[in-house]
């Protein structure tokens, strides 16, 4: 799959730009600031529909103006077709499809699949669960789209459970009585909303942790492949699942942050039992599954109710990243993190390599300001892997970034537009 032609309307830094692309590799360069970044970071939107750098679409929408436009059109082999994604702040986004009528925003996905490699990927080693579980998650619903709905039902029933724990915490303190008097006449109590949130969130959340289980299985031998091919191969890369529903994570900073008070003191997954591919989870199905997150839910309501806070879930789990026997995370060197954060991007392509169903189907691989960061050595060994996709997308700020073994035109970026020098680089030229 290749993207030939992208339009921005509103997007940034851009009031408009229509920029022409082909196969092979291509270098946007200019100088930091001028808005290279915002062009791969639209690409990125129109795979995942959520930016690599903010949280929030206002950032999208260029200053002054109402909406933001993003339009592509690619090439999958001997089809072609155009994605509009509309960017509304406050309100919900819409798409279409080869310029039929307006769609969901979610309906884009799976459509166009890239993977985009930047700075920010290094949170994926150092930060918090939650840079794990969004990687996860974002390529779950470009490998299966209807998993977004499954997302969204369980983000919604975690809403409304969070909110039912929260006023039974404050009603506690302010010694009145929760929802309703648990003697009065059909009088609904807390416990029993509670069971009836229960169910909805352990059968959406089954379906979430189901399918992310059988993708850290897939990734597992392609992590380990991509981080040799980055680095020596001395040390073993891989990844586990460690689920809160098995009891393989204990409350983190990052937990306790949300519940709006001091952390426990267990700030590690768990021991014991539960290590491995999701622990006691692996192998088991979706109903299995489900019936395992009840029981955890039972077994954690009355901390729940003391903390105002659903603390079993998917929104817990965390993708444990390990060099050989030790945590990546605090124990990994700068070369090493950015070595491991590029190896998981490579095996989410490695992965929709295998997932492709038709010719022309493999994904466009996009590297952001990632070379500059790199040793030569480093630089070398990515730029060969990179070069054999059929199209790779890559900003510099200075041509010296660029290792020689990747070629392919340069773009020149100036503010707001691309400058008329544009031209081909012949391989070697960088």
């Amino acid at each position: 799959m290749y993207v030939e032609r992208l339009s921005l309307t509103d997007f940034r830094s851009y009031a408009q730009l229509d920029l022409e692309l082909s196969p092979g590799a291509t270098v946007l360069v200019g100088q930091n600031g001028v808005g290279k970044t915002n062009l791969v970071e639209a690409l990125g939107m129109l795979s995942t529909l959520s930016s690599h750098r903010v949280s929030s679409d206002v950032p999208l929408v260029r200053f002054g103006a109402e909406r933001a436009l993003v339009r592509a059109g690619f090439v999958r082999g001997s089809q072609r077709s155009t994605l509009e994604l509309e960017i509304n702040p406050g309100r919900s986004n819409r798409g279409r499809v080869n310029r039929g009528g307006t769609v969901r925003a979610r309906d884009l996905l799976g459509i166009a699949r890239t993977v985009l490699f930047a700075p920010e990927d290094l949170s994926l080693v150092k930060g918090d669960p939650s840079a794990r579980r969004r990687f996860l998650d974002e390529l779950l619903t470009v490998l299966l789209p209807h998993l977004a709905g499954t997302r969204a039902d369980y983000d919604r029933v975690l809403k409304q459970r969070n909110a039912l724990l929260k006023s039974a915490r404050a009603a506690r303190f302010s010694r009145r009585a929760p929802v309703a008097d648990r003697d009065s006449p059909g009088g609904a109590t807390v416990e029993s909303t509670l069971d009836v949130w229960d169910t909805h969130l352990a059968r959406a959340g089954a379906r979430l942790l189901a399918a992310r289980l059988k993708l850290v299985d897939r990734l597992g031998p392609h992590l380990d492949a991509a981080y040799a091919q980055l680095t020596d191969g001395s040390k073993v890369a891989h990844a586990v699942y460690r689920s809160s529903v098995d009891g393989a994570v204990a409350d983190t900073e990052e937990d306790a942050h949300d519940a709006g008070h001091a952390p426990s003191s267990a700030s590690e997954p768990a021991a014991g039992p539960a290590a491995g591919i999701g622990g006691s989870l692996a192998g088991l199905g979706v109903d299995e599954i489900a019936e395992r997150f009840l029981a955890a839910l039972a077994a954690a309501r009355r901390r729940e109710l003391e903390r105002g806070l659903t603390l079993v879930g998917p929104h817990r789990d965390d993708l444990e990243l390990l060099l050989g026997e030790a945590p990546a995370k605090g124990f990994a060197s700068h070369g090493e993190t950015w070595s491991f954060a590029l190896a998981l991007r490579l095996a989410s392509y490695y992965v929709m390599l295998d997932d492709s169903a038709v010719a022309g189907d493999e994904p466009i691989l996009i590297l952001d300001d990632v070379f500059a960061e790199l040793d030569a050595e480093r630089r070398a060994r990515l730029a060969a892997i990179v070069v054999k996709a059929e199209q790779v997308l890559v900003t510099a700020a200075v041509d010296a970034d660029i290792p020689p073994e990747l070629g392919g035109r340069r773009i020149r970026v100036v503010p707001g537009a691309i400058a008329p020098d544009t031209a081909p680089a012949e391989q070697g030229d960088a």
